[in-house]
């Protein structure tokens, strides 16, 4: 319906400026006439030749050029059908002027021209063309228009794909390992299984509804950290040393859910899990007039240093690494891979969200 409102409309600008052409061109052939009398013959003149246009405009833009954006054969169908539709609009505009508009619209108080005069043929391609070439010029910005949103929607949709299955990777074998010590727990009828069990509920929650939003509250990305730590220390016992230091002015500012996870999952698999000896973790969360610092470092057993390129890589940051640049368009990731130590420091502008 729109869309029919929108020819219409289009239809009724042109012929209100046509009629005012057609008055002024009038007014110069025919002074003796009063304004309505003038009026009257610009509608009446304009009404008649609107019927070639329209039909030469709809036969170009929906029959002429959709084969022109197809193979070299529509191409020379397209080229044919348009000589003849112009031919045909022509020599339909001439006879509507010769045989209808002089002898029963002016009433032969002018001269008519002969049906083949050439000015006569120029004046009606100069006239059919304006009309159907703003016709083409709107509806071909507006193809463009579309094309374009459409192109920036999949876009978009390729995207919030892309962030999904980023986000949706869950780690098998911390499932499987958490699984495990809950399994052990039951078997002790320890006081902290129905905790733990709580715990990976919160988490597993956590991963499948939360994720799906565009953004959180940091407050309960730190909530999800802090749980996923907690069976951690479970999982691990007395192996490791962990600190964990937060320092958050508001806990309500807007953060990618799952964006600080792959970080803490990192240290605890090239920390703990190959350290044959007591290991460490360190992590420090501060947060600062909307400014995210993240730093964190884990001990590790003395390994041949690679590039941090290529490590981020191996290691597996490489889904952490695409999310940020999905998600924010200033921030800084630097990692280091010391003798001991492997070390991560984030910074991110968190005004500097994209919108997808």
């Amino acid at each position: 319906m729109k869309r029919v409102l929108l020819h219409i409309a289009f239809w009724v600008v042109y012929f209100v400026q046509d009629i005012a052409l057609r008055f002024l061109w009038d007014t110069t052939r025919l002074p003796h006439l009063s304004i309505n009398d003038r009026l009257l013959l610009a509608f009446q003149n304009g009404s008649i030749l609107l019927v070639s246009k329209i039909l030469f405009t709809y036969s170009t833009l929906y029959i002429i050029l959709p084969k022109l954006s197809k193979g070299n054969k529509e191409r020379i169908k397209a080229i044919l059908y348009l000589t003849i539709t112009v031919i045909a609009a022509l020599l339909l505009y001439r006879a509507l002027v010769t045989f209808i508009i002089y002898p029963f619209v002016y009433d032969w108080t002018l001269n008519a021209p002969t049906y083949l005069d050439p000015l006569g043929f120029l004046v009606a391609l100069m006239d059919i063309g304006f009309a159907s070439g703003v016709a083409i010029v709107i509806k071909q910005i507006r193809t463009q228009i579309a094309n374009k949103e459409n192109e920036k929607n999949l876009i978009k949709e390729k995207l919030e794909a892309e962030l999904k299955f980023l986000r949706n990777q869950i780690n098998p074998h911390f499932l499987f390992n958490t699984l495990n010590n809950i399994y052990s727990l039951s078997l002790e009828n320890s006081v902290a299984t129905s905790e733990t069990i709580m715990k990976l509920s919160k988490l597993l929650r956590f991963m499948l509804y939360e994720t799906k939003k565009i953004s959180i509250d940091i407050g309960d990305e730190v909530q999800m950290l802090e749980d996923y730590l907690e069976l951690e220390k479970i999982r691990y016992s007395d192996r490791f040393t962990l600190i964990f230091i937060k320092e958050i002015d508001n806990d309500t500012v807007q953060i990618s859910p799952l964006l600080l996870l792959p970080f803490v999952e990192n240290a605890f698999k090239h920390g703990a899990s190959e350290s044959r000896f007591e290991s460490s973790i360190h992590i420090k969360l501060r947060l600062q007039k909307n400014l995210l610092f993240f730093d964190i470092e884990n001990s590790k057993e003395e390994k041949e240093e690679k590039e941090d390129t290529e490590l981020v890589e191996k290691i597996g940051l490489s889904n952490v690494k695409r999310q940020l640049e999905l998600m924010y368009s200033d921030y800084d990731l630097q990692v280091r891979n010391e003798l001991n130590i492997f070390k991560i420091n984030l910074k991110i502008n968190l005004n500097s969200h994209a919108k997808i």
